[in-house]
């Protein structure tokens, strides 16, 4: 009974298995639906409209990434702290404290140790400007200057949405040199000439892509037109000089682009028109501010930030002999507003304008 048994089933294999996988995976696909209905997807998006209706024009992001506090922004409310209301008449950190900095020497005394204090913090520098002969004494009161002209010069950019300002902490964060600072990248390959020598190379100016390494240098400090080709396909003339911009002008430009999306944490459609990229009258609200940012950038960089490349050390420089610059990823950092819009500029008003502080008396 047993032989029959064992050569029948040897003659008569049956697959055991595979039903035995169909059956679970349904099992688990039904066991995950129910899952998904009764918590929710994990992956849930929330969207940022911004153009019309029905035309996709939105900046998608995820729920989860949304109710995440940002650690940099957590990290500067835990420090920060308000101001103390200057007696009428009362004294200065110029009469009081010896060696005061001259361009904060009419604050008081406490409100000079509490925003030198801060911006200690905000640069990691613990002894900034105890020593006025220091580099550091000397680039600090350029960015004081610069960061007043931000707040003061610039607030159609940086506050376009509601009141959030900068401090030294916007781009800083606690280090001397802010992360996203850049220097020249170009060229990329030293025994090339012309235009391959700015490209086909992963840098992280081209967001290490092939695209032209040069954009920020071309559009965010030597101010060059950011266009894009001619939209003809037979354009008379020679691209670049005869009144349009060529094929190397379209792929700086698109650098360039690429740049302000990952610098913002954003897509095309947060100023553009994904059908019409080309018409200025198809454009949304945030293309005019980030127009704006593009202005101020290059302000900065050439008023302030070139001219310090003279007084900072080898180590400080890049590879080509240039100092720090800044564009939108310095201070943006990934969010489409800095520290995600957190007030900065609140509680630090001698920050906010080359005036008297306004401390709300």
């Amino acid at each position: 009974m047993i032989e029959w048994f064992t050569k029948w089933n040897r003659e008569n294999p049956v697959d055991v298995y595979r039903p035995a996988i169909l059956y679970g995976a349904g099992g688990v696909a039904v066991i995950a639906a129910i899952w998904l209905v009764s918590m929710g997807p994990p992956l849930a998006t929330d969207s940022l409209q911004t153009g019309p209706r029905g035309t996709g024009m939105s900046v998608p992001k995820r729920e989860s990434v949304l109710v995440t506090p940002d650690p940099d922004a957590l990290a500067f409310l835990a420090t920060s702290t308000e101001p103390v209301p200057p007696q009428v008449g009362g004294r200065t950190a110029g009469s009081q404290i010896e060696g005061a900095e001259p361009l904060l020497a009419d604050l008081s005394p406490e409100n000079y140790e509490r925003l030198v204090s801060a911006m200690r913090a905000w640069t990691g520098i613990p002894d900034l400007l105890e020593d006025p002969d220091n580099y550091q004494t000397i680039v600090a009161r350029r960015m004081i200057e610069m960061t007043q002209n931000i707040n003061e010069g610039w607030d159609g950019h940086v506050n376009a949405n509601r009141e959030v300002g900068v401090t030294c902490y916007t781009c800083h964060r606690g280090q001397p040199v802010p992360e996203q600072a850049w220097f020249i990248a170009t060229p990329t390959v030293m025994a090339a000439e012309g235009w391959a020598a700015v490209q086909n190379r992963v840098t992280p100016l081209s967001s290490y892509t092939s695209l032209p390494s040069d954009a920020l240098q071309k559009y965010l400090v030597d101010g060059e037109l950011i266009a894009v080709h001619d939209l003809d396909s037979r354009a008379a003339g020679i691209p670049g000089q005869d009144g349009y911009p060529g094929i190397q002008n379209a792929e700086r430009t698109y650098a360039l682009m690429n740049y302000f999306s990952n610098s913002l944490g954003v897509n095309c459609t947060l100023c553009h028109n994904t059908r019409a990229f080309y018409d200025g009258g198809q454009i949304t609200p945030q293309w005019a501010t980030a127009s704006l940012g593009i202005l101020m950038v290059q302000e900065l960089n050439n008023d302030y930030l070139l001219p310090l490349a003279e007084v900072l050390p080898p180590e400080r420089l890049g590879p080509h002999g240039d100092g720090p610059k800044v564009g939108c990823g310095t201070c943006h950092n990934g969010e489409q507003q800095p520290l995600r819009g957190t007030n900065v500029i609140g509680n630090y008003p001698e920050l906010a304008t080359t005036e008297a502080p306004d401390y709300g008396n």
